[in-house]
């Protein structure tokens, strides 16, 4: 069956997952990318991001490769994509990845505002779907081919698909980083009381791994 998964969530030791004050800068906010410092040197990363050949094997890459594994369509917040907030002024902006993005899938990009789909390198089109989170998961699961389905951040649609008990897994790893501000994943929502356990703890040098999981 097709789940929906949420892999490699950077979160800090003071429970943010993004800094305050996004922007082309700052694409994860003010010293938002210091969450995300334990992926980047990994050999996944670096093949399917950065589209070089060096990087480093052990736990943080089995975790980013596991993320990648099975995958036939993300679904993604606007805030993910970019930082341009309302109506789309042109179609300019085509994401922070650069011409070959490393989803290689479909991509629905949750908004409210509707543009033409934006079809990119190496297999990934961008659509930019208005018409809510259960129905962009419906079109998701359609367009995966029977494999799973990725979901992205930011925070708020993070949120979002926890309180509609609709996310199957969700692998958090904690980094040794104090943002102080930002964005906290779990505010107002209760993670034991919407079903989910935990199911997996793995620490490595630069994270400590944990997979939740939700009851049926």
């Amino acid at each position: 069956m097709t789940q929906l998964r949420v892999p490699c969530f950077s979160l800090s030791l003071d429970g943010f997952a993004a800094g305050p004050e996004q922007s082309r800068e700052d694409p994860g906010g003010l010293n938002g990318l210091e969450l995300h410092a334990w992926q980047f040197a990994t050999a996944t990363f670096q093949r399917r991001v950065l589209g070089t050949e060096s990087g480093e094997a052990g736990t943080d890459d089995d975790f980013v490769a596991r993320g990648f594994e099975n995958i036939g369509a993300w679904i993604m917040g606007r805030n993910m994509f970019g930082p341009v907030r309302g109506p789309w002024r042109d179609e300019s902006w085509k994401g922070w990845w650069g011409d070959n993005p490393p989803f290689h899938t479909p991509v629905f990009v949750l908004t409210h505002h509707a543009r033409v789909p934006l079809e990119m390198a190496g297999g990934t089109t961008f659509y930019f779907f208005t018409q809510g989170i259960h129905e962009a998961l419906k079109r998701a699961r359609e367009v995966a081919g029977g494999q799973d389905v990725r979901l992205g951040g930011g925070v708020a649609t993070i949120q979002q698909f926890l309180q509609a008990q609709l996310v199957d897994e969700l692998h958090l790893a904690i980094t040794p980083v104090l943002l102080g501000a930002g964005e906290r994943l779990f505010s107002g929502i209760d993670m034991r009381a919407l079903g989910y356990r935990c199911v997996e703890r793995v620490a490595s040098e630069k994270a400590t791994h944990v997979v939740l999981q939700r009851r049926r």
